[in-house]
């Protein structure tokens, strides 16, 4: 029924790690380009692909489970900075001649307490 929806997010100490999901039906995971994306209070959402400190992956990493439709998002050595609302985002062209939709899950609240 859905075509995103996301989990995992909570409540984590300054140095932790938590592993988000994302759970997208078959027709989304199939045809759409699935990334993550957060919005923090007052800010823009932004892509986390871009989020981190730099080098190969980084303190994010996405990676993805083809026979559950899943796509995750590790995150390690949490900084208070990091708390978002983080968002599961997809892009689906149904067709050739189709313009893109774009799909959000609702989100999961990751909070870093310092």
């Amino acid at each position: 029924q859905a075509e995103l929806e996301e989990s995992g997010g909570g409540l984590v100490q300054f140095g932790g790690s938590l592993r988000l999901s994302c759970a997208a039906s078959r027709r989304v995971f199939s045809r759409g380009t699935i990334d993550w994306y957060r919005q923090a209070p007052g800010k823009e959402r932004e892509l986390v692909a871009a989020v981190g400190s730099g080098g190969s992956g980084g303190r994010f990493t996405i990676s993805r489970d083809n026979a559950k439709n899943t796509v995750y998002l590790q995150m390690n050595s949490l900084k208070p900075e990091d708390t978002a609302v983080y968002y599961c985002h997809a892009v689906v062209r149904p067709s050739i001649e189709s313009r893109d939709i774009h799909y959000w899950g609702k989100g999961t609240l990751v909070t870093v307490s310092s």
